[in-house]
């Protein structure tokens, strides 16, 4: 006995745990239990330990610290123990910096509302305009032998020399005079086609000699003082036998009115004109022209060896340029001068009944797009209406007229004959 106690291994004085076993252990000393009981499997063995200098509550085993950045692991090797509390302090972090909006972002989110609010701005300008256009009642209304409905958009634009708006002093200040009554100073005749060609925009001679329904031959500008708007529309469609789909005229005060509120135009004046009739002293060179200058410029049969002619081409030149600037974005998008100008312009202008905001965008944006101008083709004069009136080139009006009616760009010839 004494034999085999020699050879077991010696433990450390004091220590009470078990030696592992042996098959033929029986009886153990030193302290070891006498029996060993397997722990009840229905109560698990609690554990008191502690942990970090604290008691540990619960059965559950020992989990290790989560470290900060939210992953698992054990207390990092940097942290500092200290005694007594069970607290580890770690070394200080640098401070974080807060979190930025990359530039991009914010360039977008500002852009996209910015794109908002014109969007409202321009909804909101569509339905002011449309409530305040002035429409004519009747002016194309259907009559037996009306030419059919054609392939694109057909306007009538009508200048007429009502002073209406003016007062004496304006009228003095523009030379308008002081005729009553009202007629036709300008009348042009655009057609918008249905695909991307451009639009064409045609002077006719307001002293051209036509045959007025019901009132024979005479001046074309006699069939707006005989029967207004309405008979006016009617000679041309059945001159031109083209189908007017909407109809816009404006007034001396309105013309005056558009050109000042967008800042004055910017036009080439071709050679000087000193016209004290029409107001106007002009030196040759592009010029910005203020209402008054411009409604002169466009009035005046100075110049040209057919002053008639030159007057038409004077008036399709300003009217290109009034509607390219107004339609410019410095103009749409400043506050300043598009409320003005849309005040202006629908304070200035009647139109059919028919006619609305979607229609005026549509002939501002034909007309910004420099159209192709020309005039009718004419060819020597004719007694009407007691005076000497511009006679048409027959065969040639009608192939522009006819260019039209089918939606195809005007020949060239008819063009270049002009």
């Amino acid at each position: 006995m004494a034999e085999e106690d020699r050879t077991r291994p010696l433990r450390s004085p004091g220590e009470g745990r078990p030696l592992p076993s042996r098959p033929d252990d029986g009886m153990r000393s030193a302290g070891a239990p006498a029996h060993q009981f397997p722990p009840s499997p229905a109560e698990p063995p609690r554990s008191s330990g502690r942990v970090y200098g604290r008691e540990r509550p619960g059965n559950s085993p020992v989990k290790p610290l989560k470290s900060r950045g939210g992953g698992g692991g054990e207390v990092p090797p940097t942290a500092v123990h200290q005694g007594g509390g069970g607290r580890f302090n770690r070394p200080p972090k640098p401070p974080r910096s807060g979190r930025r909006r990359p530039i991009g972002k914010i360039v977008a989110i500002s852009v996209a509302g910015f794109l908002v609010v014109l969007l409202v701005a321009a909804i909101g300008m569509f339905f002011w305009v449309n409530s305040r256009l002035t429409g004519i009642p009747g002016v194309l209304d259907d009559y037996e032998g009306r030419p059919g409905d054609t392939p694109g958009t057909n306007w009538l634009l009508v200048g007429s020399d009502s002073r209406k708006g003016l007062t004496a002093a304006q009228r003095k200040k523009l030379a308008t005079g002081r005729a009553a009554g009202q007629r036709t100073d300008s009348m042009m005749l655009l057609h918008i086609p249905e695909g991307s060609d451009k639009a064409t925009l045609v002077s006719l001679p307001r002293d051209s000699a036509v045959t007025i329904p019901g009132r024979g031959r005479n001046k074309l500008n006699a069939a707006y003082t005989l029967g207004g708007p309405k008979l006016l529309v009617r000679t041309i469609e059945n001159v031109t036998g083209v189908h007017i789909d909407n109809y816009m005229e404006i007034g001396f005060a309105g013309f005056v009115g558009i050109v000042d509120a967008i800042g004055g135009v910017e036009i080439d004046v071709r050679a000087a004109i000193n016209d004290p009739k029409a107001g106007l002293n002009l030196k040759k060179g592009k010029q910005v022209l203020t209402g008054g200058e411009a409604l002169g410029y466009v009035r005046t049969r100075k110049g040209g060896a057919l002053p008639d002619f030159e007057r038409t081409k004077r008036q399709r030149q300003f009217l290109g340029a009034v509607v390219k600037k107004a339609a410019s974005p410095g103009v749409l998008i400043n506050p300043f001068t598009s409320i003005p100008l849309a005040a202006s312009a629908t304070d200035a202008v009647v139109v059919d009944d028919s006619t609305g905001a979607f229609d005026m965008l549509s002939l501002g944006l034909a007309m910004g797009d420099s159209p192709v101008t020309t005039v009718v083709p004419f060819g020597g004069n004719e007694i009407a209406g007691g005076g000497q009136a511009v006679k048409w080139d027959t065969q040639k009006a009608l192939a522009l007229f006819n260019a039209l009616k089918e939606d195809k760009p005007v020949p060239k010839a008819i063009l270049d004959a002009n």
